[in-house]
C-alpha cells in the first residue's frame, strides 16, 4: 500500500469529516443545503490542509452528483470545456441533479480560464466548487464570484489535529500494527501549523522510522524532522513566520530587515502577489494616514507585480517594502475601525438620525427625513456642526490622529470643527 497516511486517512462521510463545524456542524452554513442536495456554486477559501477536497467529495458522494475535478495547474481551457460537455452528458443520462466540477487551485486560472466556466455555471449544467489558499476576491473574476457562495475553512485546531492522531493510531491499517505512546504532541501539531495533511505526513514519517513499539516526545520529532525539512515551505509554517517577521521589520521601521525577510520569500519561490497584497494591508493598518501616498505606492506595487512577473517584479516589492518600512506609522485607522466595530456589536442596529436620513419619496419627507440637514457647502468653511452619530452614543471617539506630522493637523482641523466635542 504506497498511498500516504493523510490520504488513507480521508474521511468518505459526513460524519467522520473532521473540524469546520462551523460550515458542517448541526448548525453549520452548509449542513441543511448537502442533507437536501441543494448546492450552490461556491469557494471554499482556506490554508492548505484544511479538507477542502475532501469536502467537495463527500457533498458529491452525499447529495448522489456526477463528480468531476481539475487542477488549475495543469488544466487549460480545452480541459474545462471537455469536462463540462461531459458534465451535461452525464446530468441529462444519470441523474436530476447538476453534476459537480471541482477546481482544485482555482487561482491559479487565468481570466480566460476562468471566464469559460461562466456560462455552465448560470446555466446550471454543473455546481462549481472551487478551492484556493488565496483571497478569491482578488484571485477570482468578479463575473464568476458573483455567481458562488464563499465559504472559509480554518486551519485545524489542538483538538482537531490530535483527534486526528488518535484516528491514525487505531484505526489505519499500517499504524494500528505499532504500539504506539502519544507522550507529547506539542511539535506535531506546532509543526503541523494547522494542516492535517502536514500533521499525519509528519506522524507517518515518525512511525515509519522506527521498528516496534515507539513513545513519541517533542524532543524525537524535532529531531527527526529537522533533517527532512525543506528550507522554505510555501504552504506551512515558515511562510506564516517569515511574512510575520517581513510585515513587523516594515512596522518596526527597519528597511534592511523587511528586504532581507523579501530576499527570503522570493529566493523560496513564495507567490509574488501574495507578498504584494500584504504591503497593501500594512500601507492602511500600520501607516495610515501617517503617509497616505504609502496605499497609492503599494497599490501601483500589486498591479504592477501582477502586470509584470518574476524577476523585475522582486525590485518593485523591494522599492515598496523600502518605502513603507521608512514611512512615519500610525495604526489610528485600524484603531478607529475596530473601535466602531465593537461599538456596533454593543449597541446593535441604531437608528440613524432623522436629518440626515435620505428622502426620496414624498412619504418619506413627510415623515420628516432630511428636515433640518445641513448641507455643509453652504457654511463658512464648508462646515455646519451637525450630530451625525445615533443619539445613543453621541460625541463618541473612533478616530485619534497619530502623532505624526500629517495627522496633528488632522487633530488640529477637526478640534477647530469640532471645538471639545470629540475631545480633540
Amino acid at each position: 500500500m504506497n498511498e500516504p497516511l493523510a490520504e488513507r486517512l480521508r474521511p468518505k462521510t459526513l460524519k467522520d469529516y473532521v473540524s469546520q463545524t462551523h460550515l458542517v456542524g448541526e448548525n453549520g452554513a452548509l449542513t441543511q443545503s448537502i442533507k437536501q442536495g441543494l448546492i450552490p456554486s461556491m469557494i471554499f477559501w482556506g490554508p492548505p490542509g484544511t479538507g477542502k477536497t475532501t469536502l467537495a467529495n463527500i457533498i458529491a458522494t452525499e447529495s448522489g452528483r456526477p463528480f468531476y475535478t481539475l487542477s488549475a495547474i495543469n488544466s487549460g481551457v480545452k480541459d474545462v470545456r471537455d469536462v463540462i460537455e461531459k458534465a451535461k452528458q452525464s446530468g441529462g443520462l444519470f441523474t436530476t441533479k447538476n453534476p459537480i466540477l471541482f477546481i482544485d487551485e482555482i487561482h491559479r486560472f487565468s481570466k480566460s480560464q476562468q471566464d469559460s466556466l461562466l456560462q455552465a455555471v448560470e446555466k446550471g449544467w454543473i455546481t462549481l466548487i472551487g478551492a484556493t489558499t488565496e483571497n478569491p476576491s482578488f484571485e477570482v473574476i468578479s463575473a464568476l464570484l458573483s455567481r458562488c457562495q464563499v465559504y472559509i475553512l480554518n486551519a485545524f485546531d489542538k483538538n482537531d489535529l490530535e483527534t486526528l492522531l488518535r484516528r491514525a493510531i487505531e484505526k489505519d491499517a499500517l499504524i494500528s500494527k505499532k504500539k504506539i505512546k502519544l507522550k507529547e504532541t506539542n511539535a506535531l501539531l506546532r509543526l503541523s501549523g494547522g494542516d492535517a495533511r502536514k500533521l499525519l505526513n509528519i506522524f507517518e514519517l515518525i512511525v515509519n522510522a522506527h521498528d516496534g513499539d515507539i513513545t513519541i516526545s517533542d524532543d524525537m520529532v524535532l529531531e527527526k524532522v529537522q533533517n527532512n525539512t525543506v528550507r522554505y515551505d510555501k504552504t506551512g509554517e515558515q511562510h506564516y513566520d517569515i511574512i510575520s517577521a517581513f510585515i513587523k521589520s516594515i512596522r518596526g521601521s527597519d528597511p534592511n530587515g523587511a528586504v532581507y525577510w523579501l530576499a527570503r520569500m522570493i529566493e523560496g519561490g513564495e507567490d509574488l502577489k501574495f507578498i504584494a497584497r500584504r504591503l497593501l494591508i500594512s500601507a492602511s493598518e500600520d501607516i495610515g494616514n501617517a503617509n497616505p501616498t504609502a496605499l497609492v505606492i503599494a497599490n501601483n506595487t500589486f498591479q504592477a507585480v501582477s502586470t509584470i512577473g518574476y524577476p523585475e517584479s522582486r525590485i518593485i516589492l523591494s522599492q515598496c517594502a523600502t518605502y513603507l518600512a521608512c514611512s512615519p506609522k500610525s495604526n489610528a485607522a485600524y484603531v478607529a475601525i475596530n473601535l466602531a466595530q465593537q461599538k456596533v456589536r454593543e449597541t446593535g442596529d441604531l437608528s440613524v438620525p432623522l436629518e440626515i436620513r435620505n428622502a426620496p419619496t414624498k412619504l418619506m419627507k413627510e415623515l420628516g427625513y432630511g428636515d433640518n440637514y445641513k448641507y455643509a457647502h453652504n457654511y463658512e468653511n464648508n462646515f455646519a456642526d451637525q450630530e451625525f452619530l445615533p443619539d445613543e452614543i453621541k460625541n463618541t471617539t473612533f478616530y485619534e490622529p497619530g502623532n505624526n506630522a500629517r495627522e496633528k493637523a488632522h487633530r488640529e482641523f477637526l478640534k477647530h470643527r469640532w471645538k471639545d466635542k470629540y475631545g480633540y
